[in-house]
């Protein structure tokens, strides 16, 4: 049994990532500290808690499982408060992982894959984004991805650490089976705010933004379900184990969507009205994020199963439904 460490892989994206890793014959290790993943969504392989910066656990994970590579999810992801508190990104997101770094090297695990974002690129100069576009971050958070990307070039170069990075644009959804889904707190994702205002749960939606230019005004994202962000994760894994070259892509559908976009898919699909509040623009908020994904293709022969917004949308509201808080 080939055996995978998962950091944070209690998370939304890394408790998808797990089942699907068991379902194609891996065992998967999950370590987590639980500051916002939850133990309930480990259901496939042993469980640690503990932080991804401490190097005595990480070595001994490694050593105990015979780790054969690592899928790197924990971070902390809130953008507007990487703004308030930088130096609690830094430290967890770059620092903690330079940790676990150099103890993978030092116990000779050399392939990762590595969860980045899109907010490496910044505003987009042009739209869809090819992985070749400039990258400027605008938030703390955006930034400690692109160091870390960074970092994992130079330690290529100097260790021969093998890494795909893998920029996400919007995960949205849930588990098609109904295991798991997207449960944060605070919640910031557009999709599930949007159920919890249909569901009376929140007073109303806030629209931040309907003055950009895009056709209907508000901001377009775009909307990848988290099933197959896992997906890619799994081929990314075996593309490295069987001798592939440190790679940077993109993950997205290479379809936008508004926020009226989604507004009007969960109606459809719930059957509700949303109340909706018109606010201003947020800063740093650009006018569009498409993804192109034409490398993840050819590299990893991946492409998105799941690109139709109502079934984003419908995975994610029967996954609410589920839960005895819902309404």
């Amino acid at each position: 049994m080939i055996r995978i460490l998962l950091t944070g892989g209690a998370g939304y994206i890394g408790s998808h990532t797990a089942k699907r890793l068991s379902r194609a014959g891996y065992e998967p290790v999950t370590l987590d500290d639980l500051s916002t993943g939850h133990k309930w969504a480990v259901k496939w392989g042993p469980f640690i808690e503990g932080n991804v910066g401490d190097q005595k656990l990480i070595r001994g994970i490694v050593e105990q499982y015979q780790i054969k590579a690592v899928l790197h999810f924990a971070a902390h992801a809130y953008v507007g408060e990487s703004v308030v508190n930088p130096r609690k990104y830094f430290r967890n997101n770059v620092v903690a992982t330079l940790n676990m770094l150099d103890t993978l090297i030092d116990c000779s695990v050399k392939h990762i894959i590595f969860s980045s974002s899109c907010a490496t690129y910044g505003i987009p100069e042009r739209v869809p984004i090819p992985e070749t576009h400039r990258q400027a971050p605008v938030s703390p958070y955006g930034e400690t991805k692109l160091m870390v990307e960074r970092i994992l070039g130079w330690y290529n170069q100097a260790y021969g650490m093998e890494a795909a990075c893998l920029r996400y644009f919007n995960a949205a959804g849930a588990d098609q089976e109904g295991e798991l889904g997207e449960m944060h707190a605070p919640e910031t994702h557009l999709i599930p705010l949007t159920i919890l205002a249909a569901r009376g749960a929140i007073e109303s939606l806030s629209v931040f933004g309907t003055d950009y230019e895009t056709p209907d005004g508000t901001a377009i994202r775009d909307y990848l379900h988290v099933s197959d962000i896992a997906e890619a994760h799994v081929l990314a894994l075996e593309y490295l184990l069987n001798g592939g070259r440190s790679v940077d892509v993109n993950l997205g559908t290479g379809a936008g969507f508004s926020v009226f976009d989604v507004i009007h898919a969960v109606e459809a699909v719930s059957g509700r009205k949303v109340p909706v509040k018109l606010s201003a623009r947020r800063a740093g908020d650009p006018a569009a994020l498409v993804a192109d994904a034409t490398k993840a293709g050819k590299v990893l022969n991946w492409r998105a199963k799941v690109p139709d917004l109502h079934e984003i949308v419908r995975t994610a509201w029967d996954w609410h439904a589920l839960q005895p808080k819902a309404d």
